[in-house]
């Protein structure tokens, strides 16, 4: 990161270090010599101080490049962000490039393993998708003998730390494990900025950079055996991916299982693979162009399941067509139990395939002849009516193979060999009885209604397993929502990867767009919803995946309407959470001002009553409740105005050098009188703070005010301050009750009374708007307990660096 710094300020950029840790490594500090470095802000946290990245003075020092080491890191409380990554996105929104560091063991995916292997869990973690978003990432490797010599050398841990660590953590074993992690997530990253640049640049070719194994799932039982198998070649490769896919197609699937679909997809994904769905008419040609838009190397496939049968009525399967348009993509044919028990036969569909556009003619033509010899060697043997129904099963069969134009064919060979050869008189084209001319008409009449029958049927079921197929890819997509998979982005993912196409994307409506579809150049348009447009790029879809399509785009529009509701309810959010403040408020304040009103008009009604003569000594207690009310009232409205203007944001502030010796006064002679003694110590030695005087006397008055409410009769309170670095500490202790750990953030939300079991002495505002003031001069309030019981508040303000005050 140093050296990255100044080879940018050497060619003339403006490079700041926002913060870096050398942890007093010489070799490391001397890379910070020529660099403009910003001091940093310390904050008090339990007793200690730290030293953090001062964000507002990277911001107002707005260079071109900030330097800020540590990614994952925890801020001290006091800051407004919880984490360091949280700082980054602010510098990076001001329009400030960063360079930052972060070690593998702190990615949030990798926490667990690590663990694992280190046997150290790590608590300080950054997003995976933070550090993705990087617009470069560059791996700062090395073996791991290397990195023990450096730390042997003392340049990583003071020499007292060194037998230690080598001993444990970086041991050879955890160091190999860690840089393997390391290689193999970048490479991830490297992967995908791969895949953007092939989809951006059209590129469908397989590049072999790292092995991808896909396997195609039919739903049918051999499909684990063909994950395990599909992993094993994958594991084979370090690194390597595997890839589930199932071609939902309309032409149906002999053994599809939808829930052996879901097991199956449970058990690729506990593999660390993924599932997908995607759909095509085609299966080979739906396989392949899955594997190439994925960079796929390998595509694993089992043996057919078909009979016998019907490997002898149509040879070619799915596995040969696809091991022959397979190109650079190797294929693997797993066998399995189940190869060849299929029992049902071809099924032709909606346009049929080369093959079978063939051999259907050339059966109708050939299987009648076949036949006839068959039956002339075998003459006598059976009678007119038998050797009829035989050439009509023959029929039937080449129907069931070639369709109605092969049936057609075959009744018409079939009639005339029959006519020839069987029927009386034998050798002639003459029919010379009535019923063998009946015979013959309802022969062919039988075979094309049987022929056309079977085509509809056919028809019918291609048109069922199409709505199952279609139900069944819009079950994909809702089963992506079920699981979470709701952002826009995702959603698009899946859409590409379900129709096989390049690339995915919403775009705005443009006035001219008036087609649903338009499938010019593999470009298809679809609306999504009444504003956006889902654009592929690609490949022309058929009509029937344009029906899908259409209800993916409905689901995108949704989520995007999602998104949208979201985005808007998180904007209405501090509304209603000031809403649920000014309502708490009202309800509390009706009791509130009521008190010390009612308390003060009655005091001065009787004052200026003329029915009563009061004496000298009543007249003085009368005066000293009014003043009593009026101070609680007083009290309590600039408690609400100051709470309101912090929430608001419109506190002004006058920062200045303030001592407690001079404020605490002030902020006593606000308070009533108690039989709970105060005392102070330290306070006159001490430094002054950087305060707003008539806030800080605000804060203390709320402080000792909780603290003589909640401290036992004639028991003391106690307020001393201290110097600890660069700040000051004011502390306000009560034997009080004390306070559990888990109420110790709710003491600070407003309206709250711990312990009270009524709301008549106050509405609960002290402790939050101390809080909140505290935090506006840029200090902090926390509770501590107090050594014997009791509740200690420590206030930590910034010191002025001018030194102590003058008493």
């Amino acid at each position: 990161m140093l050296d990255e710094g100044r080879r940018r300020a050497r060619r003339g950029t403006d490079v700041v270090v926002a913060y870096a840790e050398c942890h007093a490594r010489p070799h490391t500090e001397e890379k910070l010599e020529g660099l403009e470095i910003l001091p940093r802000t310390y904050r008090e946290y339990r007793g200690s101080t730290f030293s953090e990245m001062d964000l507002d003075r990277v911001l107002d020092r707005h260079p071109e490049v900030a330097l800020v080491d540590e990614l994952p890191h925890t801020n001290v409380p006091g800051g407004r962000n919880a984490k360091r990554w949280q700082d980054i996105e602010e510098l990076l929104a001001a329009g400030i490039d960063v360079v930052t560091t972060v070690n593998v063991q702190h990615l949030e995916s990798l926490n667990d393993v690590v663990e694992k292997i280190t046997g150290v869990p790590q608590r300080e973690t950054v997003p995976d998708e933070i550090v993705r978003r990087a617009h470069q990432i560059e791996l700062v490797d090395m073996p791991a003998e290397a990195l023990r010599r450096r730390m042997a050398h003392g340049n990583i841990y003071q020499p007292e730390k060194v037998d230690a660590a080598l001993a444990h953590y970086f041991r050879v074993g955890n160091l190999t494990a860690l840089r393997e992690l390391a290689l193999l997530w970048v490479a991830g990253r490297v992967d995908e900025t791969l895949q953007k640049y092939r989809s951006e640049h059209g590129i469908g070719t397989v590049w072999e950079t790292r092995e991808r194994v896909v396997v195609a799932l039919t739903g049918g039982p051999e499909g684990e055996t063909l994950i395990r198998r599909a992993e094993r070649i994958a594991d084979r490769s370090s690194g390597g991916d595997l890839l589930a896919v199932h071609v939902a197609r309309s032409d149906g699937l002999a053994d599809a299982s939808p829930a052996a679909l879901a097991k199956q997809r449970e058990l690729v994904e506990s593999l660390g693979g993924s599932y997908h769905s995607v759909v095509g008419d085609h299966v080979p040609t739906a396989l392949l162009d899955f594997a190439r838009a994925e960079n796929a190397t390998q595509l694993v496939l089992g043996t057919s399941r078909r009979s016998w049968l019907s490997r002898l009525l149509a040879p070619r399967g799915i596995g040969e067509d696809t091991v022959e348009l397979s190109g650079d993509i190797d294929v693997h044919m797993v066998t399995h139990e189940r190869a060849g028990r299929g029992r049902r036969l071809p099924v032709p569909g909606r346009q049929l395939p080369h093959a079978r556009r063939v051999a259907g003619p050339v059966a109708g033509l050939l299987l009648p002849l076949l036949l006839t010899v068959v039956l002339a060697n075998t003459r006598g043997t059976l009678n007119l009516t038998s050797e009829a129904l035989l050439f009509l099963v023959t029929v039937i069969g080449v129907a069931c193979l070639g369709g109605v134009v092969s049936a057609l064919l075959a009744s018409l060979t079939a009639s005339l060999l029959l006519n020839y050869y069987f029927i009386p008189p034998s050798g002639q084209f003459t029919i010379t009885e009535p019923n063998n001319a009946l015979a013959l008409a309802v022969f062919v009449v039988v075979a094309v209604t049987v022929a056309a029958i079977v085509d509809r049927s056919l028809r019918l079921a291609r048109r069922a397993a199409s709505a199952t197929a279609e139900a069944e890819t819009l079950s994909s997509m809702a089963g992506n929502i079920l699981r979470g998979e709701q952002a826009v982005s995702m959603l698009l993912e899946h859409t590409r990867e379900t129709f096989g196409m390049e690339s995915a994307e919403l775009v705005p409506r443009s006035d001219q767009e008036t087609e649903a579809v338009d499938g010019a150049d593999g470009l298809v348009k679809v609306p999504a919803g009444p504003d956006r447009v889902l654009v592929l790029r690609g490949r022309s879809l058929p009509a029937s995946e344009h029906r899908v399509l259409t209800a993916f785009a409905a689901h995108l529009a949704a989520a995007l309407d999602h998104a949208r509701l979201t985005e808007a309810a998180a904007e209405v959010e501090p509304v209603k959470a000031a809403d649920r403040m000014r309502t708490a408020l009202l309800a509390a304040v009706s009791h509130d001002l009521r008190t010390p009103l009612a308390g003060g008009r009655a005091a001065i009604s009787s004052l200026r009553s003329t029915d009563v003569d009061f004496s000298a000594e009543e007249r003085d207690e009368l005066l000293a409740t009014a003043d009593e009310s009026l101070t609680k009232l007083n009290r309590l409205v600039d408690n609400l105005l100051d709470m309101s203007r912090l929430r608001a944001g419109a506190l002004t502030l006058h920062l200045q050098p303030t001592a407690f010796a001079d404020v605490l006064p002030l902020a006593l002679d606000t308070l009533s009188a108690t039989s709970v003694p105060i005392e102070s110590q330290g306070l006159a030695e001490i430094c002054d703070v950087l305060a707003d005087p008539p806030l800080l006397e605000r804060v203390i008055a709320n402080l000792v005010i909780n603290a003589v409410r909640h401290s036992p009769e004639h028991q003391r309170v106690l307020i001393s301050a201290s110097a600890l670095g660069s700040r000051v500490e004011l502390r306000v202790i009560d034997r009080g009750p004390g306070l559990r750990p888990e109420d110790r953030d709710r003491i600070f939300v407003p309206f709250q009374r711990l312990g009270d079991n009524d709301n008549t002495t106050g509405l609960g505002l002290g402790l939050a708007l101390s809080r909140g003031l505290a935090e506006a001069m840029g200090g902090t309030l926390t509770p501590e307990d107090t050594p014997g019981g009791g509740l200690t508040m420590v206030l930590s303000l910034r010191a002025d660096e001018q030194g102590p005050s003058t008493p």
